[in-house]
């Protein structure tokens, strides 16, 4: 009797100690049998990702698509602000994951996958593991506290908890709440450093939540600290509409942030707020860093980039060829001007682009080459309604080096031509009963 209790014992410690071995020493169960004819893994149900899915179905039938997504449903951050100010109905925004993967023809697994093993192809999520034969990540961005606290995680949870910076889907109904909730004073903006994503989108939103102090006739304004070059659009904006409401401080660069004294510190200044938007420097999402998937700083080697380096003409990852990488976590696509904009379209066109390389190569074929582009709509001013839209085009010189072509158009006078935009962008990325 002893002996076998201690056979169970130790068999039983053996058990423990496997279940704490890391990556691929440890088996998990399969979310999904093996594909018949091979699998492409979609890790992010945002705009990049669910453009692939769509298109993959449309041009690799015989492939299975599963997309894996935390989220319950997708929230779209394009018109969000115009939501925020109570200039739209919060149901154009937000969608069904299952209804888009039953138009389409996909799977979806409401899933988050916690490390991507390249050498097996196989995503891992706490629900089990998932083999692919292709993997497209578009996981978006993450906020860098590391670089305001270092490896002091008090305060970066503080800002976090109670000044998010509420650029994620997900995040919005939590800011809409604080917005609700302020009774007045000073409501601080702080703009991250470039690239990060949706660039006109700051400035957007301070002009929406003033429009909203406006509207409920509070004692408050909303100071945009911004250590960015100023968009030019917006210097007409903040000196007219809100010149009352809105103080923009350019070049100005954090140096210290205190979330619990609420103060933010600059080159030249201290700032006390009341409520706040602390948003710190961009990086891609976390799996891209466990992937090992993150470029170099283009002025220095040895340092990361903090964005996923790609073949902009592809889509594909420079550490693996099975791996695709599309949207807003995506690095430097040219040395003529760095980035693509970090935008909803962006992200489709990307995502389209790496469906047709897999689609093509699963095939036996070569893909067309196309480049991506880009519109945004930008609210510049609510009383009266003003709009900017930019649109970005791009063209392959015949040195190879990509080229970027930009137009901004300003209307006085516009017809919700934003929301029709959206309404297009929605049927096409979620089926024809998402345009409402």
């Amino acid at each position: 009797m002893h002996a076998t209790r201690r056979r169970l014992l130790a068999a039983t410690a053996a058990l423990g100690t496997a279940a704490l071995l890391p990556g691929p020493l440890r088996a998990a169960p399969a979310l999904l049998p093996p594909a018949k004819r091979g699998r492409v893994a979609i890790v992010g149900g945002g705009w990049g990702g669910l453009a692939a899915a769509r298109r993959l179905r449309e041009l690799a039938p015989e492939l299975e698509v599963v997309l894996l997504e935390r989220n319950d449903a997708f929230w779209s951050l394009p018109l969000t602000n115009r939501w925020l100010a109570d200039r739209l109905d919060g149901r154009l925004l937000r969608h069904d994951y299952a209804a888009a993967a039953r138009a389409f023809g996909y799977t979806v697994l409401r899933s988050e996958v916690t490390a991507v093993d390249r050498e097996r192809r196989e995503l891992r999520t706490a629900d089990g593991a998932l083999a692919y034969d292709w993997l497209i990540l578009a996981v978006g961005i993450r906020d860098d506290y590391r670089a305001w606290f270092g490896d002091d995680a008090r305060p970066a949870a503080e800002a976090r908890q109670q000044f998010g910076s509420a650029w994620q889907a997900g995040e919005q109904q939590a800011l809409k709440a604080r917005l609700e909730r302020f009774a007045g004073g000073d409501f601080v903006i702080t703009v991250p450093p470039m690239p990060y994503r949706c660039p006109p989108a700051p400035f957007e939103r301070a002009c929406m939540i003033a429009t909203l102090f406006r509207q409920k006739n509070l004692k408050a304004r909303v100071i945009v600290l911004d250590p960015n070059p100023m968009m030019q659009g917006f210097a007409r904006v903040f000196g007219g509409q809100y010149r009352d409401r809105v103080v923009y401080v350019p070049q100005a660069r954090v140096q210290a942030i205190d979330p619990f004294a609420k103060t933010v510190s600059t080159d030249f200044e201290t700032f006390r707020f009341d409520d706040a938007l602390l948003m710190p420097p961009q990086q891609a999402g976390g799996l891209a860093w466990q992937a090992g998937l993150i470029g170099r700083d283009v002025n220095d080697a040895a340092k990361a980039s903090g964005w996923a380096a790609l073949d902009p003409l592809t889509q594909r990852s420079l550490a693996d060829p099975r791996v695709f990488v599309v949207g807003d976590m995506v690095d430097r696509a040219s040395q003529l001007f760095g980035h693509y904009p970090k935008t909803g379209q962006m992200a489709a066109r990307q995502g389209q682009i790496a469906a047709a390389q897999i689609a093509a190569e699963a095939q036996g074929k070569e893909a067309p080459r196309r480049l991506p582009d880009s519109t945004c709509y930008v609210l510049a001013g609510a009383e009266p309604m003003e709009m900017m839209r930019i649109e970005t085009r791009y063209r392959v010189r015949g040195d190879g080096l990509i080229m970027q072509m930009v137009q901004q158009h300003y209307d006085a006078q516009p017809r919700d031509e934003d929301v029709a935009w959206a309404k297009g962008m929605f049927a096409e990325l979620l089926g024809p009963a998402a345009a409402g």
